[in-house]
C-alpha cells in the first residue's frame, strides 16, 4: 500500500486509559469526556504509540490499522517533512492529578538508547485547570548535589532538594528529559511529549495501585534515577505568547523545542480560524464541541476529543465557538520564531518556550 492508495481522512484512535491511584473523576467531571469506565482516571493516552499502548484508527477505510504501521507505510503523508521513524513521534495526554504525581523524570535520548530504547522523554504540561494553592514540583534547587539529593530522596523529603513552583490554568511547562517533577494534587493538564514510557519513580510504593515496594527495588530505582538526573534543568512556567488571527480569533504558542511544538487555538463565536500545516496535527478539544473541516469534509469534535490530521491533508478550518488544543512536530524557525518575532515578540520571551530557540 502506497500513500497513493490512501484517502487520508481525519483520524480518531482508540484512547489506552490509566487508571493510576493518584487519578480522580476531573476528565468526565470537568472536561466532559465521554464513554470513559467508572472508578478514578488517571490518564487518557489521546495518541499513542507506545510499545503495549499502540492506538489504532477507529473509524473509516483504515479502521484497525494500528498507528505505528501507518506511520512505517506513510511516513511523509502521515507525519510529513521527510520523517523517518520507528514509532509515530508524538505521545499526547490528558492527566487528573487528583493526588500528587510520584516524583520521577525520564530518560533522555542518550540515556533510552543505552536501555535499548530510539528516544527518551522530553515533555511539556500545559494547566487547563487547577486549584487554588496548587504547586508543582520541577527540577532540583541550585547547588544540590548527587549524595545530597540522594538522602533526600530516601527520606522522601522532597521539599529540601526540589523546587516547588505555583501552577496556575493556562501556564505551560517545558520540561527536558532527565529533570525530576511532579505535580498534583488538584491539577488538570494536557501533556505533549516523544513517544516514550520510560520512567523512573522516587516512591517507595508504586504509581499504578500504592501497594508498597521493597527496600531493594526501591533503593534500585533510586540509584537509575540518579545515573539519568541532569541537574542543569531548572524549567519555568510561561504564560504563552499570542499570535492574532482574524475577526478576534488566536493562536498561543505554548511551548516549542525540537520534538514538539504546541499551541492554543481560541475562536470566538462566528468566527473561522484556517490553519495550513505540513506534519502530522493533533487536535485536543479543551472546550465545547467544535466544528472541524479538512480534507472536504466537516466533523465535530467533542469534548475533550481528539483527531490525528496527517500531514498529507495540508489544511483544517476550526469554526468557532472554539478552544482547541494542537500539537505537531515544528520546524522552529519557520513554524515559531519567524511568525512570533514578526507579531513583535522578543527573542527572550520565544527562547523561553522550550529549547533551541535561542
Amino acid at each position: 500500500m502506497t500513500h497513493r492508495d490512501v484517502d487520508w481522512y481525519p483520524l480518531r484512535l482508540t484512547t489506552p486509559v490509566k487508571q493510576h491511584v493518584f487519578g480522580g473523576r476531573a476528565l468526565p467531571d470537568r472536561l466532559g469526556r465521554a464513554g470513559l469506565p467508572s472508578g478514578r482516571i488517571a490518564e487518557t493516552w489521546e495518541v499513542s504509540d507506545v510499545d503495549g499502548d499502540e492506538a489504532s484508527v477507529r473509524q473509516g477505510p483504515l479502521a484497525g490499522v494500528r498507528l505505528r504501521e501507518l506511520a512505517l507505510r506513510h511516513p511523509q503523508s502521515l507525519v510529513g517533512r521527510g520523517w523517518r521513524g520507528p514509532r509515530f513521534p508524538l505521545l499526547t495526554k490528558f492527566i487528573d492529578a487528583a493526588r500528587p504525581l510520584p516524583v520521577h523524570l525520564h530518560a533522555d535520548d542518550e540515556a533510552a538508547r543505552r536501555q535499548g530504547e530510539p528516544n527518551g522523554k522530553t515533555e511539556a504540561w500545559h494547566i487547563l485547570d487547577a486549584r487554588p494553592g496548587a504547586t508543582a514540583l520541577a527540577g532540583v534547587r541550585p547547588g544540590v548535589g548527587r549524595e545530597r539529593l540522594r538522602r533526600a530522596l530516601l527520606e522522601q523529603d522532597f521539599d529540601a532538594v526540589l523546587r516547588r513552583l505555583p501552577v496556575r490554568a493556562g501556564q505551560t511547562l517545558y520540561v527536558p528529559a532527565g529533570t525530576l517533577h511532579s505535580f498534583g494534587p488538584g491539577t488538570l493538564v494536557y501533556e505533549i511529549e516523544q513517544t516514550s514510557d520510560l520512567q523512573e519513580h522516587a516512591m517507595r510504593h508504586r504509581m499504578e495501585d500504592g501497594s508498597p515496594l521493597g527496600d531493594e527495588e526501591w533503593h534500585a530505582n533510586i540509584d537509575a534515577l540518579l545515573e539519568q538526573w541532569r541537574p542543569e534543568h531548572r524549567p519555568e512556567f510561561v504564560p504563552g505568547l499570542r499570535l492574532p488571527a482574524d475577526d478576534g480569533a488566536q493562536r498561543v504558542f505554548l511551548c516549542a523545542g525540537p520534538y514538539f511544538a504546541l499551541e492554543r487555538w481560541q475562536v470566538p463565536a462566528r468566527v473561522s480560524l484556517a490553519h495550513s500545516f505540513t506534519t502530522a496535527l493533533v487536535l485536543s478539544n479543551a472546550g465545547a464541541p467544535a466544528v472541524l473541516t479538512t480534507g472536504g469534509r466537516s466533523e465535530e469534535l467533542g469534548r475533550a476529543e481528539t483527531v490525528l490530521l496527517p500531514a498529507a491533508l495540508g489544511r483544517v478550518r476550526v469554526d468557532g465557538p472554539a478552544d482547541v488544543l494542537a500539537g505537531y512536530l515544528p520546524d522552529l524557525a519557520t513554524d515559531v520564531r519567524r511568525p512570533l518575532t514578526a507579531a513583535g515578540h522578543g527573542p527572550a520571551a520565544v527562547a523561553a518556550l522550550g529549547e533551541g530557540l535561542d
